[in-house]
Order: C-alpha cells, then sequence, then structure tokens
C-alpha cells in the first residue's frame, strides 16, 4: 500500500477525495494500493461501491456551543489517530492526503508519528479547522481558490472533480442527457440542487419558483435529496419540473442544465469545470462564512449570480433574466471558464506519485 486518502463527511469533501483516487487510478497507481478513512457518513458507501480499500473510524467535530460533547472528543481523536497508524503500517502508506473535515486531524496525527508525508487539499475560500491545523505539517498545501484564507502556503490548482466532468463535452452528451430526464430539447432547463444531502432552503425554494412561474415555458431539472421527491414530475402549460433524489452520474445534470441553482461549497469546481452559469445561494453555516467566499469568487469572474437566503423572492426575476437570454447564458460561460481548474485531480495524484517515484 502506498497512498492514504482521509475524506469524510458530505459530498463536498467525498467526491473530491474520490477524484483523486480515480486519477491515480488513471496514472497507473492499483486500487489495493490506494486506501480511504473517513466516518459513517456517506464516504462508507461512496468508497467501497467504487472498490477501493475503506477503513472506517469514529470521527466528529467541534461543537461549537458548549456541551459535554466535546470533553470526550480528544478521546476519540486519538482512537481514530491509533486506528489510522495500524492501518498506515500495515499496508506501508508512504503519502497521506487530507482532504479537510474532522477525518484529517486523526490522520494529520498518525502521519506524524509514522515516516510518511502529509499532503492537504482544501475545497473552500476560506479555510477549514482541520486543514487550518494539519497545513502545519504538510509538505505542499493544495487550494481550490487563488486566495484562501487561513492557508499561507497554499498552491492553487483547483478542487479535484471527477474526470467525467473535467472532460464534458456538452454538445455530445447534451442529447444523451436530456433524454436520461426526458426533457425536451426545444425549451431551456433549469437544474438545481442542495448537495449531496440535499437542502431544504432550495428545495422550497424551487417549489415556490415552479408554482409561481408566469414567464416564458421552461424545464426544471431538480434533485432534492434522499427522501425529498414529492412527485416523479410536475407538468403545466409554463413549467415541466423532473425530479430526483440522486444522481451518481453528475455529467448527465450539468449536460442537460443550462443554469443551475446551487449551494456554494466545494460543487462550484463542478460548475466552473463543467461551464454551467450559475445562482448560488450561499448556506449561512460551516467555517467563518466560507460558501459567501466561494459565491464571491465565482460571482467576480462574470459566471454566477449570489441570492442571500432572506431574498430568495428575486429568484423567479433572476432566472427570467438569465435562463431567458443566451447572451447571458454564454457570457457566464465564458466566466466559468477562466476559473476552472478541470485537471485539479491529476495534479494532485501526480504529486502524490512524485513523492514515492
Amino acid at each position: 500500500m502506498t497512498f492514504l486518502i482521509a475524506a469524510a463527511g458530505t459530498g463536498g469533501h467525498v467526491f473530491p477525495g474520490l477524484a483523486v483516487g480515480e486519477a491515480l487510478l488513471a496514472r497507473g497507481t492499483p486500487k489495493e494500493s490506494i486506501l480511504y478513512v473517513g466516518g459513517d457518513r456517506l464516504e462508507k458507501t461512496v468508497y467501497p461501491a467504487a472498490g477501493f480499500p475503506f477503513l472506517q473510524v469514529e470521527v466528529r467535530g467541534l461543537q461549537r456551543s458548549m456541551t459535554a460533547r466535546n470533553l470526550s472528543l480528544p478521546r476519540v481523536v486519538w482512537r481514530a489517530r491509533d486506528a489510522i497508524n495500524a492501518a498506515m503500517e500495515e499496508r506501508e502508506v508512504k503519502v497521506v492526503l487530507g482532504m479537510g473535515g474532522y477525518v484529517t486531524i486523526p490522520a494529520a496525527l498518525a502521519t506524524r508519528s509514522s515516516h510518511s508525508v502529509l499532503l492537504v487539499a482544501e475545497q473552500n475560500a476560506v479555510g477549514g479547522l482541520a486543514n487550518r491545523i494539519a497545513s502545519r505539517w504538510a509538505t505542499r498545501v493544495f487550494t481550490s481558490f487563488p486566495d484562501t484564507e487561513g492557508l499561507k502556503r497554499g498552491e492553487w490548482v483547483g478542487n479535484p472533480v471527477r474526470r467525467a466532468l473535467s472532460n464534458l463535452d456538452r454538445e455530445e452528451v447534451g442529447p444523451q442527457a436530456l433524454a436520461h430526464y426526458g426533457l425536451d430539447p426545444g425549451y431551456p432547463v433549469l437544474g438545481a440542487m442542495g448537495g449531496s444531502l440535499g437542502a431544504g432552503v432550495i428545495n422550497g425554494a424551487v417549489d415556490d419558483l415552479v408554482t409561481k412561474w408566469k414567464g416564458r415555458r421552461i424545464q426544471v431539472l431538480h434533485l432534492t435529496g434522499e427522501g425529498n421527491v414529492s412527485t416523479e414530475e410536475d407538468l403545466s402549460d409554463q413549467v415541466h419540473r423532473v425530479q430526483r433524489s440522486f444522481e451518481e452520474r453528475m455529467e448527465l445534470f450539468y449536460a442537460a442544465s443550462d443554469l443551475v441553482i446551487a449551494r456554494a461549497g466545494g460543487g462550484v469546481a463542478e460548475l466552473t469545470a463543467t461551464a454551467t452559469p450559475s445562482i448560488l445561494i450561499p448556506g449561512e453555516f460551516g467555517a467563518s462564512g466560507h460558501q459567501a467566499a466561494n459565491a464571491a469568487f465565482v460571482k467576480g469572474a462574470g459566471a454566477a449570480k449570489v441570492v442571500s437566503q432572506d431574498r430568495l423572492d428575486m429568484l423567479p426575476g433572476l432566472v427570467s433574466e438569465i435562463l431567458l437570454s443566451p447572451e447571458r447564458l454564454e457570457a457566464m460561460r465564458i466566466g466559468a471558464m477562466s476559473i476552472a481548474k478541470p485537471h485539479a485531480a491529476m495534479t494532485i495524484a501526480e504529486a502524490m506519485q512524485e513523492l514515492v517515484s
């Protein structure tokens, strides 16, 4: 075994981690030489389903409110460190990549007590607490934005996306994607998603938009999150909405969508890599308003409009203004391409392999 990738929690950590593993495979590293480490959330399904070795440890983060649960956190971290350290010795791990989130800390601590090299990759414009700590011990720090707050040694390589997204050809995949969802090529498509776990705010905003839409006929492709699909599809004279709880082949979602409403987490890398215009609704949670910082960067490139959660009444007018204007859409696509780093996964995989060559 040579490589360990610590990535857990939401899709914003898990799928970039998976993208790096797939890049290592494409560069000749066998699957059995790539060990993933995480907890009991999305990662425990995604990595084994992709055929990678997976070590599950107990992980959780610091509660921001005063709670007795925080008192047991050091014990949880040390147990996870010990389990990771044992796996690293058994599998002769040489390079560890921390993707941020709770599991990065015990993985970094295990690396410090071994002869392995630590690398860190940050998905957001504001470095998360785990990566800010782990970066002190890292040989290299990779960032998704040119100026990532809290990570002074960051190298802007972009946020890893899966190969099907980095190489997306809209003209080739578009017809297949529309057929996959039963969408009509004659009408524009508004995509909407709230991340791998869904987002109640975005789901509610899309429901409201569909109900109140008075413009030209549009289609809505809505990824609602597990358990949130209300009907298979909505049909009316002005809106045709197709709902899916989750989409494993996200290249089909982006290829079908002319404009996407989304949160502004690590998924903004997929939007820029696929040159997809967007309306971003930053989540008011997480580390130091990182989603607002992510959204501001994409907006600054002309690739997105940003709407705060308290101004969702603006959505119908903004969607009409952009989705029904081919000129606006094309300008936003160009803006997205100007900041895209679609080959980040390959860049990081190459750096990992160089350390053992």
